[in-house]
């Protein structure tokens, strides 16, 4: 199978499937077109999956598409984007159309789910690698950037943090316990905070999606917005799961871990008062933005070249 056949065949369903109707021309002319709507703003990120780096090798196939494009769509949901589209570049290291089929199929199934349509890529041989890059769109001038913290500001985080990160200890487990099975469904299709993304957009005056680890993700915020904050270990959410898991070394995995793509945002202590109790629930308070710079935990202080550095390509 060619290159173009492949793509005609595995690839152009998808985008006649989740097509975007802000998308004018999608897959098969030299460039996608889309049209952003008057009033809007184009938001866009691109992430890059290298096998062996951001996941284990010889993975399944149908994980790896729904963990790319989770991955690249859970930042519009920390810029509080509408999603819109996505582009896709596969190196492939041979055609091997049963892992095609079924990467296609998760593929599809994480667009439809998103609310993203495929609107063109690229195809190339050599080390299985992926990037993708995600369009959405926000009302203009009201992305959610990570550098509008302030003093007094509440910090809250979505969900339950440390499942995706415990879930490395277990791929290989056969077969899972229940626990084991509920971080490794945390891992292989991880739920990007897409509509929680769009609620914030008018509340939140920071946010940032916990991919690198917590501690390291709120440090970005800090860095950009010039300030500081505490925050405080117990309060810190963390799954019946891990518990039961990790026994009380559930916080480090909640605290430094990553994968987790679930959205940590800085929002004034009147807006959350006044906030909608629904989206309220879905949100746990751990801290408080301060005018002195830097993070604290629990009191203490906070290095960020060790506990709160997170992941890093180029730093072992």
């Amino acid at each position: 199978m060619g290159e173009f056949e492949l793509i005609r065949q595995y690839f152009m369903p998808l985008a006649r499937l989740h097509g975007s109707h802000c998308v004018v021309v999608g897959p098969g002319d030299d460039c996608a077109v889309q049209r952003v709507p008057s009033g809007s703003d184009l938001v866009f990120s691109i992430d890059t999956l290298v096998e062996g780096v951001h996941f284990p090798l010889n993975y399944r196939p149908d994980y790896l598409a729904w963990r790319a494009l989770a991955v690249a769509a859970s930042d519009l949901a920390a810029m509080g984007a509408d999603p819109s589209c996505f582009t896709l570049a596969l190196t492939l290291p041979e055609v091997n159309e049963s892992w095609l089929r079924d990467f296609a199929r998760g593929l599809g199934n994480a667009a439809e789910s998103f609310g993203l349509g495929l609107a063109g890529g690229d195809t190339t041989r050599g080390p299985l690698t992926l990037s993708v890059q995600v369009h959405g769109l926000v009302e203009q001038g009201s992305a959610i950037c990570r550098s509008g913290a302030m003093p007094g500001d509440l910090i809250v985080v979505s969900g339950a943090l440390g499942d995706a990160g415990a879930a490395l200890e277990y791929l290989d487990a056969q077969p899972p316990t229940a626990d084991e099975q509920f971080v490794l469904e945390q891992y292989h299709q991880p739920q990007p905070r897409l509509k929680l993304g769009v609620a914030l957009r008018h509340l939140a005056t920071a946010a940032i999606d916990v991919s690198d680890g917590l501690l390291a993700d709120l440090n970005h915020i800090l860095e950009a917005s010039s300030v500081g904050a505490s925050i405080e270990r117990t309060r810190i959410p963390i799954s019946p799961a891990l518990t039961r898991l990790k026994g009380s070394a559930a916080t480090e995995y909640a605290l430094h871990a990553g994968d987790d793509y679930e959205l940590c945002a800085t929002i004034p202590e009147a807006s959350w008062e006044n906030a909608p109790q629904l989206l309220k629930q879905q949100f746990t308070v751990i801290g408080v933005i301060e005018p002195t710079p830097g993070l604290r935990l629990d009191g203490t202080a906070v290095m960020s070249e060790s506990a709160a550095v997170g992941f890093d390509h180029f730093r072992r």
